[in-house]
């Protein structure tokens, strides 16, 4: 099942922000996040916040059901308006994530997305994303959503070998992702990003780079590839722990990972975050960019994060206890935190180390600095952009990014 929510301080009933959270808005970007809490089957390896009908049937999941859930999340976008007050920004990049988004209707979505543009209004060239399951969409269905004002379309492909996709349990079929990227350049969408997991129990070498092959082929301008992490509490962990299948090392990780890094760039995919690869700039997704520098976002739906001015707060999971919270006119809001001077360092720290840009050494504590002196040393860190103040990743930094972000933090 999702694993569990952080604890935190109590959310005000009407969601309120302290008013330090809205001095110097103007200046911040402003994104949201749409969470679609559905899928009709639940991937091995997912411990996301979703659930099947069958997980919601007698849970209190008639509250906020398919046939309804806009509507619910329409008041948590209103309640946005609300809490925000006179900030004067408009929204710059929308996601809408799940679960499975595109097993609402099209035009659900362009409602929820119509509410952010009639409460606060889309900035100019705002990036407007769905993720989607290959198989939950057609011609009709893309085209309907990009009249509906979406601009990105982001496809589960995950593999483009039968047996590594009946591992991780996806029920979509080879080739599809593929097919579906050419259908999304038919409805006009201007950028299309292909999902990819490397290190699945049982693919080889070969598979990889048949994936690999398979994606860059389809022509999307962008690609991310992500380690498999097997959860606790999955049904992938499971089958591991009874030993019907093996666990991939951290080394298999590694070799995959320098196998996409190579393919992608002679593709003409340059890397600007650790998993994430882009044709140009403009290709880059805009609203991972606004977590991973600390701007400001709203997550709506159960179990949404959101951070605005160094608060950040959490919603209840259940879509149930979602709707029933809007039904008793309170916020959804399960916890929140008021993060530090400190707090906000280490996670720039953290999150922009790994961005190909990198982060600026006047964060680091003076242990941080001497150890990012040693890991230009060792390799790890790019040089050039060192003596010009600068912290960036080498291709064997990132590798092991999570061991050096460790080392700067301290």
């Amino acid at each position: 099942m999702p694993s569990v929510l952080p604890d935190g301080e109590a959310v005000p009933r009407d969601g309120g922000l302290p008013s330090h959270a809205l001095d110097g808005v103007a200046s911040r970007p402003l994104g949201f996040y749409l969470h679609v809490p559905y899928c009709l089957t639940r991937c091995g390896y997912c411990d996301f916040n979703t659930y099947t009908s069958t997980e919601l049937r007698g849970s209190g999941g008639a509250l906020a059901s398919r046939e309804n859930y806009a509507d619910v999340l329409i008041e948590e976008i209103r309640l946005a308006r609300k809490v925000l007050g006179d900030d004067p920004r408009q929204v710059e990049t929308v996601f809408v994530g799940g679960g499975t988004p595109t097993l609402l209707p099209a035009a659900d979505l362009g409602r929820m997305l119509g509410a952010i543009r009639d409460e606060f209004g889309l900035a100019p060239g705002a990036e407007v994303t769905t993720e989607a399951n290959p198989e939950s969409v057609d011609p009709a269905y893309l085209a309907e959503l990009r009249t509906g004002g979406f601009n990105r379309v982001s496809f589960g492909m995950q593999s483009a070998r039968p047996h590594v996709l009946r591992v991780l349990d996806r029920n979509h079929t080879p080739g599809r992702p593929e097919a579906c990227v050419a259908e999304a350049r038919a409805a006009g969408f201007e950028h299309v990003n292909l999902d990819l997991i490397y290190g699945t129990p049982g693919e080889s070498d070969a598979d990889w780079h048949a994936s690999l092959d398979a994606a860059i082929g389809a022509g999307p301008d962008h690609v991310s590839a992500y380690a498999l992490i097997v959860e606790e509490g999955t049904q992938l962990a499971r089958r591991i722990r009874r030993g019907e299948i093996p666990m991939t090392d951290d080394d298999v990780h590694a070799d995959r990972y320098l196998i996409a890094d190579e393919r992608l760039a002679a593709a003409g995919f340059g890397w600007y975050e650790v998993s994430n690869w882009a044709t140009t700039e403009a290709a880059r997704c805009r609203h991972n960019e606004l977590y991973w520098t600390g701007a400001d976002w709203w997550g709506a739906g159960p179990g949404a994060h959101s951070h605005v001015g160094g608060v950040r707060w959490w919603n209840v999971k259940h879509p149930g206890a979602y709707a029933q919270a809007f039904a008793e006119g309170r916020s959804p809001g399960a916890g929140r935190e008021i993060l530090s001077a400190e707090d906000r360092r280490v996670e720039r720290i953290l999150l922009e180390l790994r961005l190909s840009d990198g982060c600026p050494l006047d964060l680091l504590a003076e242990q941080g600095a001497k150890a990012a002196a040693q890991a230009v040393s060792d390799g790890l860190l790019e040089s050039g952009p060192y003596q010009t103040g600068r912290a960036v990743l080498t291709l064997r930094g990132r590798l092991l990014a999570d061991a050096v972000v460790r080392d700067l933090v301290d």
